[in-house]
């Protein structure tokens, strides 16, 4: 074989490498369920706060201690811990996607992202000169 084979058979070899590891060490979305049967193993979850029970946050206490429940898409609520400050607006969120993994008997996110409720509702009332065919 030539030099060149070699080297692009090498090249091949590696990029496959690097594809197989890329999809083996990236998190997917699941429930509660599947993250509590693979304690450790770095998922999200998606999901809505569970606003009728307790939010905990004490800065004084602790800065980068927050705890809440959280019920995912199949209606599984588990309790959250995430070691950071409490999000802004947290209560106002319409759906929120945590990073991390489950411990003992809660999950502890790494990371937590929040949709909230857009500002630009459809019943307010649009400010301006309605330009119709009838108007020009």
């Amino acid at each position: 074989m030539k030099k060149t084979h070699i080297i692009g058979l090498a090249v091949i070899a590696i990029a496959i490498a690097a594809i197989i590891g890329t999809f083996t060490d990236s998190s997917s979305y699941v429930g509660f369920e599947k993250a509590m049967a693979n304690k450790g193993t770095t998922y999200h979850v998606i999901g809505e706060l569970n606003k009728e029970k307790e939010l905990y946050y004490n800065p004084i206490e602790d800065a980068n201690h927050f705890s809440f429940y959280l019920v995912d898409e199949k209606g599984v609520e588990s309790k959250v811990v995430f070691t950071g400050t409490k999000p802004q607006d947290f209560e106002r969120s319409e759906q929120i996607v945590l990073t991390g993994s489950m411990k003992d008997e809660y999950f502890h996110a790494d990371k937590i992202l929040m949709k909230c409720p857009s500002k630009y509702q459809e019943d307010q009332i649009a400010i301006g000169k309605d330009i119709t065919a009838e108007n020009i």
